[in-house]
């Protein structure tokens, strides 16, 4: 798969369990504001969205909707879901994004900080979880009401595009990861297959996004050992996490490691997602970013 702006509209369903979605998440920690935003589209037909903003360690907002009937799923400006909506001004490059809810409100701009990096059909993480996509490295401006207070907005974040048809019995928990920098980026996502509880079962995919000789994120480095370590509380929730990212066996790796800044649990009937935004550190450097973990709600196992 090549990714070109074609991809950008909502993909033709392909049978029943299908899903597309984008998704936004993204932080500025001098405003103390971090969101995520799901805009998604089932089977060609409904519409589904989610939209979580924090101020400072505060949750001030969250909505979910689904079921919104979709008259023409042709192009997202025209699928609208929790009071998300998103404008695409140029493919690949640049966005807008409005969302309202009962107790805050954002409209932003989002540009691409980097060329998109394509998760393939032969790539085992996609045999594993049933979906394809990309994701790219973006800078978020604009402004967010929280309380009656409007604060400005200039952050860092990842935007998603995903589609395909999950199959939650052959899975036990995803985990998405992202930790973003002004000259540096860095993506994981994590399957762990049905049945297994070693730590060493997990399907794990990574990619560090460097700046080329334009300044923008486009060297994409893929991680041939990428690995993660994460502390939780006692309600299974995590609180820090530490990457060791290995590109050649020889190494040295790269190391990175986050605290959690804010977060909350969401039940969504027969899965669990722990959302977390957290301050990243990459030697003397500092960032920002998610790691959200989507689990089947009867699944206790440490995450590790």
């Amino acid at each position: 798969m090549t990714v070109g702006p074609e991809l950008e509209a909502p993909r033709p369903a392909a049978g029943e369990g299908f899903t597309d979605a984008i998704t936004l998440a993204f932080g500025d920690a001098e405003a103390g504001v971090y969101g995520t935003l799901r805009l998604g589209l089932a089977e060609g037909r409904t519409a589904s969205g989610l939209a979580l903003l924090f101020h400072g360690d505060e949750q001030v907002s969250v909505a979910a909707e689904g079921g919104v009937e979709v008259a023409e799923p042709s192009a997202w400006e025209s699928i609208s879901a929790a009071g998300i909506d998103v404008e695409t001004l140029e493919p690949l490059s640049s966005w807008r994004v409005h969302a309202a809810t009962e107790d805050a409100s954002l409209d932003v701009e989002v540009a691409s900080a980097g060329a998109p990096y394509e998760l393939a059909a032969a790539d085992p993480l996609a045999r594993a979880g049933g979906m394809l996509g990309y994701e790219q490295p973006v800078r978020v401006r604009g402004a967010a009401e929280v309380g009656g207070r409007k604060l400005a907005l200039d952050g860092l974040g990842q935007r998603s595009r995903s589609w395909g048809t999950p199959d939650w019995s052959r899975i036990s928990r995803t985990r998405t990861l992202g930790a973003w920098f002004d000259d540096a980026a860095i993506s994981l996502a994590a399957i762990r297959p049905a049945g297994h509880e070693d730590h060493g079962d997990e399907i794990l995919d990574a990619v560090i996004f460097e700046p080329d000789e334009s300044g923008a994120l486009n060297r994409r480095l893929r991680v041939e050992d990428p690995r993660l370590s994460t502390t939780f509380d006692a309600d299974g929730r995590q609180q820090r996490a530490a990457l060791e990212l290995w590109l050649t066996e020889e190494g040295p790796p790269r190391r990175a490691w986050g605290a959690v800044v804010c977060g909350t649990t969401l039940d969504l009937g027969r899965l669990r997602l722990d959302c977390a935004f957290l301050r990243w550190h990459v030697a003397d450097r500092e960032g920002v970013g998610r790691y959200d973990i989507l689990r089947r709600a009867d699944d206790r196992a440490p995450a590790a």
